[in-house]
């Protein structure tokens, strides 16, 4: 019998650039380390990636995962960091890049560097899933702290009315829960991203993870509450 081939599985860091809310947020240090090390080493530390990149435009980025060991093997066009262009755009350029040097994949696993409390144990527990699920999209996700079907909007009088009023009646005990992405993981399989040009495609499998683990540092305030976690919990890094 024909011995089946592993999946060769690639791990992508996108890294841009330019940031609107918070400067530079890519290569902010956390805990002396910039957020695209934290990423990097939880790649390492999974066990199930062959090989992880680093795709930037910007030649400082480039320089410091250079400076930590992070491997930097082209750097992307910068259209590719301004909109409508995004991780499916760069992830697509970076397969592409790659399979002009003959190394080519199977299998994606996208890390984003704002979501460092990520680790390798959840990259690998998320890999082993989608492999049980024979997947071909897999998505982390929180619980929300928060049930959305409390939402409410402001209309054009500016008053308030209720998102989702068939929730009004209801204990919030009795709402369905509610996931969120956390940003952490996004597992692919290649050929079937290429098909769909889409990482949200069915049938996509939800990977959950805790919420203090979910943190997706976007702004001042969340890198402080990131910071916090760090300080105040343990088994996170």
């Amino acid at each position: 019998m024909k011995e089946l081939r592993k999946p060769r599985v690639l791990g992508l860091i996108p890294a841009k650039g330019s940031s609107t809310r918070l400067f530079k947020k890519n290569i902010r240090l956390l805990e002396g380390r910039p957020l695209i090390a934290w990423a990097a080493d939880a790649a390492t530390n999974s066990g199930v990636i062959d090989r992880t990149i680093l795709s930037t435009e910007s030649k400082e980025i480039e320089a410091v995962a250079s400076a930590w060991g992070i491997d930097v093997p082209f750097m992307r066009p910068a259209y590719l960091a301004k909109n409508p262009y995004g991780i499916v755009d760069v992830a697509l350029h970076a397969l592409d890049t790659l399979e002009t040097q003959n190394d080519v994949f199977d299998r994606l696993i996208i890390l984003l560097p704002t979501a460092p409390l990520r680790t390798g144990d959840d990259i690998r527990n998320a890999y082993n899933l989608f492999d049980k699920k024979k997947g071909k999209f897999l998505m982390s996700v929180s619980e929300y702290s928060q049930a959305p079907f409390t939402a409410m909007n402001i209309d054009k009088r500016e008053f308030l009315r209720p998102c989702f009023p068939e929730f009004l009646q209801l204990q919030s005990q009795k709402f369905p829960k509610a996931y969120c992405a956390n940003g952490a993981i996004h597992i692919l399989d290649i050929q079937a991203f290429r098909e769909t040009g889409d990482y949200y495609s069915d049938p996509l499998i939800p990977f959950v993870m805790p919420i203090e683990k979910s943190a997706d540092i976007d702004t001042e305030l969340d890198y402080k509450w990131v910071q916090f976690l760090l300080r105040n919990t343990t088994g996170t890094k």
